[in-house]
């Protein structure tokens, strides 16, 4: 079993209820979901002109290889009823792989870790809450080590 971190986030419709959802539906038995952080209510970036976001980061413990396990993330967005939108625009429920154990993979359609993860606060605050003291794969740095020199960005604990 490998150890994972995913952000869920959501800005449309009910957005405490789409978490909730999707956490629902991660959870299977080669998906166990081991603990949550709290809901954070967050401000969005790069778009800006959107509902502020509802996110929170999981840790699971997974059988599943990373495409397999974007591949389950994928079709429960879908499910969900996520739609085709503006790049970093609304979305009733979204699903980032952040760390996958402690590995590095950059295809066509996956790059772990996150690529941007470093940037978000609104991912650094949830995931702090949960794995404080887990390394990024290749800059060794701890998520609480990345929090304390992301730039500012509206972010509160509900």
């Amino acid at each position: 079993m490998k150890i994972v971190y995913l952000c869920l986030g959501s800005n449309l419709g009910d957005r405490a209820e789409h978490l909730r959802l999707a956490r629902e539906h991660i959870a299977a038995p080669d998906l166990r979901i081991v603990r949550a952080s709290s809901i954070y209510e967050t401000a969005p970036r790069e778009l800006e002109d959107q509902p502020w976001f509802l996110n929170q980061a999981i840790e699971c413990e997974t059988e599943l290889f990373p495409r397999q396990l974007l591949s389950r993330l994928k079709k429960i967005e879908r499910a969900m009823g996520r739609k085709k939108r503006a790049r970093n625009g609304p979305r009733e429920i979204d699903l980032d792989i952040l760390l996958y154990a402690d590995s590095v993979v950059k295809t066509p359609e996956l790059e772990i870790p996150h690529p941007r993860m470093m940037e978000r606060r609104f991912v650094l605050e949830p995931l702090a809450e949960i794995a404080p003291e887990k390394k990024h794969p290749t800059t060794r740095r701890t998520i609480k080590e990345m929090l304390g020199k992301v730039g500012e960005q509206a972010v509160k604990r509900i």
